[in-house]
């Protein structure tokens, strides 16, 4: 579904949370690039990496979960099908 300026999405409640939540992944990724940088030991880079993905995934989540609250909820019968495959189509993307 095209974006139109005057929808409110599911997240528009929790806008200024998600953005601080990636702000906080955008630095933790800053920091596994020093840590490279400086060669430090795999796996505390990967307890980094490791600690990104599950933040991203609490990202992830509370999108899908703002969806299915606010969009699928307030949808037609008809239009909520619709939603559910796309949602469907979208967490499978995302479980890969």
């Amino acid at each position: 579904m095209p974006d139109a300026p005057d929808i409110t999405r599911g997240y528009t409640a929790s806008k200024d949370d998600l953005q601080k939540r990636l702000r906080r992944i955008e630095g933790q990724v800053r920091g596994i690039q020093g840590m490279i940088e400086e060669d430090r030991w795999c796996p505390d880079v990967l307890q980094q990496v490791a600690a990104v993905k599950a933040a991203l995934d609490k990202v992830a989540l509370g999108l899908a979960e703002g969806h299915v609250q606010h969009c699928m909820a307030s949808g037609t019968p008809e239009r909520r099908e619709e939603m559910t495959h796309e949602l469907m189509q979208a967490l499978g993307r995302l479980v890969r």
